[in-house]
């Protein structure tokens, strides 16, 4: 029986690992690479890192961290922030990175996963969209640490991103981003009944059962979360953890 998977998703910021509420005011809560050893050791079914400031900044990924995080990952890893090209890409995959996030620059064009699913396969390439509710209800997206809001719908841009390769979507609420207070299930759903790649689900989780109703009701192939596994608590301690019983 398929099992669905669970995955801690760490944001860096330079040299550390930070977290945020609705994609501002980021605390540092740690080292990545000691985070990376620690969920490595609690056996995680795979793990997201996202680098926060590269696409907003204009500079590639900070290749020899995320080399020194994939040395210590010992279950799939994905990497996102700051590609722009096929030569990135592949520099990415040989520092031990099993999957690349394209956020930004799939906005402009689709042609860099278009490249990178023909060279390394749909499976290694992730298209992450990041998503605001305005005052009306309705859904934009939002680029560049969710900075710049884009024209393009929704939908089109998720339907682009299939067409070009990938072979999953990572759908982030930015509302519900370290709010840990549920999933935007009707955003999640939206997205899950029109699309046939999975659908990683980031945004809001606080509980296991948050988890399992990305899962069970909004249709999720994977729920993904980051304060869930940096707070302990009410109070919010820094605690990297990952309870055995989260395993969906």
């Amino acid at each position: 029986m398929h099992r669905s998977r669970v995955i801690p998703c760490l944001l860096i910021r330079g040299n550390g690992l930070v977290k945020t509420r609705k994609f501002k005011d980021p605390v540092y809560v740690g080292d990545p690479v000691n985070a990376i050893r620690i969920f490595s050791e609690k056996e995680v079914d795979e793990i997201v890192v996202l680098d926060i400031d590269a696409s907003r900044e204009g500079r590639e990924p900070n290749y020899d961290l995320i080399a020194e995080m994939a040395g210590e990952a010992f279950m799939p890893m994905a990497y996102g922030g700051g590609i722009q090209n096929l030569e990135q890409v592949r520099r990415l995959i040989r520092s031990g990175i099993e999957k690349v996030v394209i956020n930004s620059s799939a906005i402009k064009s689709t042609e860099v996963i278009s490249a990178a699913a023909d060279v390394f396969g749909n499976q290694a390439i992730v298209g992450a969209v990041d998503v605001k509710k305005n005052m009306f209800g309705g859904y934009r997206m939002v680029t560049e640490g969710a900075t710049v809001e884009v024209q393009t719908s929704l939908d089109e841009h998720i339907q682009n991103l299939v067409s070009a390769g990938v072979g999953e979507i990572f759908l982030n609420n930015v509302n519900r981003d370290g709010m840990m207070q549920g999933y935007d299930l009707p955003l999640v759903r939206s997205v899950t009944q029109k699309v046939t790649v999975p659908v990683v689900a980031c945004g809001g989780a606080g509980t296991k059962e948050h988890l399992l109703q990305v899962i069970c009701d909004g249709g999720a192939s994977a729920a993904a979360a980051g304060s869930l596994f940096v707070f302990h608590g009410r109070h919010r301690a820094v605690l990297i953890n990952y309870p055995q019983d989260l395993r969906i």
